[in-house]
């Protein structure tokens, strides 16, 4: 994974994080005693909000140290931890569900999605729930301009640099289809998002689960 801490550390004060959270479908595939990790936590909003509902045995993990301590200061309830590793630091099996929130938009590198998502199939149990929200790409001047800027140099069209340092990423339809073969969908939905820096965005809410059959057929 491309190290854009430096990047999430430098602005961890002040961004404001805006992806909408559909916990009326995850509460739908979810118990509220469920053992849940949310992996890129940032400074905890979705964990707040799901302990606000009765989830109450959510952890989360951040690679970024200044995220985390603003999580810590603003919802000191809250389990927040540094994630130290490139994989995720928990036994196999430990989890029923691993929320990603805009965090697939974080990671520009197909290899070092698969990685993440192959680190999030090992930690859910079978028949383990994902909830996904992320972005899809957009077709206005303004974002096809940066997509193409960008592709000489990552040779993906959907990824963009922000001036202020972050390499970002919106998503193909087919790639994202793609990225959750190994899980047998439950629920999808696609939706205008606002972006950490105020605009518009495609995105989508996904629900899976851990097929637990080499035969599934999932994909």
């Amino acid at each position: 994974m491309r190290d854009q801490k430096q990047y999430w550390n430098s602005v961890a004060e002040t961004k404001e994080f805006t992806t909408p959270m559909r916990s009326d479908l995850f509460a739908r595939h979810v118990k509220k005693d469920a053992e849940i990790l949310d992996v890129g936590c940032g400074y905890g909003r979705i964990m707040h909000e799901l302990s606000g509902l009765g989830f109450i045995r959510i952890r989360g993990i951040d690679f970024s140290e200044r995220l985390i301590q603003r999580g810590k200061f603003l919802y000191p309830d809250l389990t927040l931890e540094v994630q130290r590793n490139r994989g995720i630091d928990f036994p196999d099996s430990g989890f029923d569900a691993v929320l990603l929130c805009a965090v697939l938009t974080c990671i520009p590198d197909d290899a070092d999605q698969e990685f993440l998502r192959n680190e999030i199939l090992r930690v859910l149990r079978p028949g383990g729930i994902l909830y996904v929200n992320d972005f899809l790409l957009n077709t206005d001047p303004r974002n096809r301009k940066r997509y193409e800027d960008a592709f000489p140099k990552y040779g993906t069209y959907g990824v963009f640099e922000l001036p202020e340092g972050a390499v970002l990423r919106h998503h193909d339809p087919e790639h994202v289809r793609r990225f959750f073969a190994p899980f047998e969908p439950l629920e999808f939905e696609t939706m205008t998002c606002r972006t950490m820096n105020g605009h518009t965005s495609n995105g989508y809410c996904f629900l899976g689960r851990k097929c637990t059959s080499p035969a599934c057929a999932c994909g």
